[in-house]
């Protein structure tokens, strides 16, 4: 969601915070601002649109401080604009907010009672007023950020400046994430260890109802009712480089080519010629996995797809049930747990609002236990749930998910395995099923080299304003996720559906202005779609077909068709994904549109 980076240092914090905010820009915004405090007093710049717009204007007329807040906004409450954008200001505060503030409108009243007079549509601004309204009572800032932090309803992470105190900035969380990174002479604050990465790597995360407080000489933690809170200091291992675009065009191309490497990641010291190694969800893991009568997964998006796919794989291989549900819908229904029911909440970010909230609710509904998927190790998600898988897809900086998604199937592969050999797989099939898994890794790089085709697919796309995306078993998640890659960042509407139900209702969509995907593994599913894609053709309909090289089609249109090799069924929709995130990709740079941040969306949705 939006991006907030903050500091105190001995030398001008301006170009820390713009540099800090670029490092930001993958997450989706539409404003962006500053706010520097030097001797004389805060000054800010803000502007609608990209960091390089509001960066113009600071450059045009500088103010140098040691101490300063910065945010990307995407917007909530009022339209994006200039008076919208953030740092939001009251009286001798500064106050930059992810989150949603859901009482804002008994504050603004209360405060407004009091003469305070308003300037923004924004809930943050309420935040801004009420903090300064505490220190003309005679709090100090933290003081005064703790007792609004007790007022407070919603979600939010926060980082305030205050005229009063012109050495230290204070910040709160509760929902969103917020972290201390730790410099010498200089400290600071971010949404994530991404926004700090080029001035430290020694960072500490901060939990739910913290509040810190950093000036150049020292970074402390305090719970909500004022108490010191010992956080422990981590050792970021990302890299500069490991978020810079390189040769690539875009992030979003950089991490498709990524994928081999990072399902390698994942796979890494977690199978072997013997099978998935004990223990790998953590050291009760197996335990609990044993217990498990069933799971029900939850999540959103792209990590939803990929719960589709680990629904049938376990289902087949455990032979135990399965749910799989989006996460804001399960917050809000009367759920049916059955005994021993594992909860499985899957998220990139271990951020997302809607799946950390799920994560929360289940612990009252009687779940057997929890397990996080996750890409993040220090996220909220994974620091509440009992078990956890890390999918190690190093930093996501595209909006639209790609390497997040292989990864997340890769550990839903593993788990998948785990829980068949834990129930009775057949151990032959088992042993074979493990080397087809760590075989993943070269089988998407054979896919990888299906790209210049691809281009000359996506130049056939680029002017059709519809498409739609066939899928059997298993690769009907693999369509919903192709089609959701299209939309994302081509804004080509796109629709999935398993192939069957073409002649349920979307067959009469087809005709020749209607590009048709379709995904043809070579499974025992084949002959099937086969009629389907029959269905197609005899309406005239433009049929694409993403083929297996061992996969016999009726009335192959070369031209439309791309052969891979898939290196069996069980890993096929992962292979399978591979051409349509390209597919997607190429549609999207013919189109010139944003590619890494699409209109409307942002990477990690901290808010409901």
């Amino acid at each position: 969601m939006c991006g907030i980076v903050a500091a105190v240092a001995q030398r001008d914090v301006a170009p820390i915070l713009i540099e800090g905010l670029k490092a930001l820009e993958y997450r989706g915004y539409d404003s962006a601002g500053l706010a520097v405090l030097g001797a004389n007093g805060i000054r800010r710049v803000r502007a609608k649109g990209k960091v390089r717009e509001m960066e113009s204007l600071y450059l045009a007329d500088p103010f140098p401080g040691g101490t300063g807040i910065a945010h990307t906004r995407w917007a909530t409450h009022g339209v994006p604009s200039e008076i919208n954008a953030h740092p939001q200001a009251a009286g001798r505060v500064a106050v930059v907010h992810n989150g949603i503030i859901e009482n804002h409108v008994t504050l603004r009243s209360e405060l407004q009672a009091r003469g305070r007079v308003f300037t923004s549509e924004t809930d943050t601004e309420v935040i801004a007023h009420l903090i300064d309204d505490l220190i003309g009572q005679g709090h100090g800032l933290r003081e005064a950020v703790l007792a609004a932090a007790r007022r407070l309803e919603g979600a939010y992470a926060i980082a305030v400046i205050s005229q009063s105190e012109p050495d230290r900035v204070v910040g709160a969380r509760r929902g969103a994430p917020l972290v201390i990174g730790l410099g010498i002479g200089e400290n600071f604050l971010g949404s994530d260890v991404q926004a700090l990465i080029k001035v430290t790597n020694r960072v500490i995360y901060l939990e739910e109802d913290d509040i810190a407080e950093i000036s150049r000489e020292a970074a402390t933690t305090y719970t909500l009712d004022g108490r010191p809170a010992h956080r422990a200091i981590h050792q970021s291992e990302l890299t500069a480089d490991a978020v810079e675009r390189g040769e690539y065009r875009h992030y979003m191309q950089k991490e498709i080519f990524e994928q081999p490497r990072a399902v390698a990641d994942t796979l890494e010291g977690r199978i072997g010629a013997n099978g998935v190694l004990p223990n790998i969800f953590g050291s009760d893991g197996d335990r609990l996995l044993e217990r498990a009568c069933g799971l029900h997964i939850v999540a959103c998006g792209t990590s939803y797809h990929a719960g589709l796919v680990a629904k049938i794989w376990i289902e087949q291989l455990a032979r135990l049930p399965v749910s799989v549900e989006v996460a804001s819908e399960y917050r809000y229904r009367d759920v049916v747990v059955p005994a021993a029911t594992l909860f499985v909440a899957v998220s990139q970010s271990g951020e997302t609002a809607d799946t950390l909230a799920a994560l929360r609710e289940s612990r009252r509904r009687g779940y057997l236990g929890s397990l996080a998927l996750c890409n993040v190790p220090e996220s909220s998600l994974v620091r509440e749930a009992d078990l956890k898988l890390m999918t190690r897809a190093g930093p996501e900086i595209g909006v639209a998910s790609t390497k997040a998604f292989t990864t997340q199937l890769t550990a839903f592969a593993l788990l998948a395995l785990q829980l068949g050999h834990m129930h009775g797989l057949d151990g032959e099939r088992y042993r074979a099923l493990c080397a087809e898994l760590m075989h993943l890794p070269r089988a998407i790089e054979s896919a990888l080299a299906l790209e210049p085709a691809i281009e000359t697919m996506a130049a056939r796309l680029v002017h059709r304003q519809h498409a739609l995306f066939l899928g059997r078993g298993t690769q009907y998640a693999v369509a919903m996720e192709g089609a959701l890659k299209l939309k994302e960042i081509s804004y080509i509407h796109a629709e999935a559906y398993p192939a069957a139900e073409l002649k349920h209702g979307p067959l009469a969509l087809v005709d020749e202005n209607m590009p048709v995907i379709a995904v043809a593994p070579n499974n025992e599913l084949l002959d099937k779609l086969q009629s389907n894609l029959q269905e197609v053709r005899a309406r005239g309909g433009e049929l694409y077909v993403i083929a297996d090289r061992g996969a016999t089609l009726e009335h192959e249109d070369a031209a439309r068709t791309l052969r891979l090799d898939a290196g069996g069924s069980f890993i096929a929709p992962a292979v399978f994904t591979v051409p349509l995130q390209l597919l997607a990709y190429h549609v999207a740079v013919l189109r010139g549109t944003d590619v890494d941040q699409p209109r409307n969306l942002a990477k990690s949705v901290t808010v409901e």
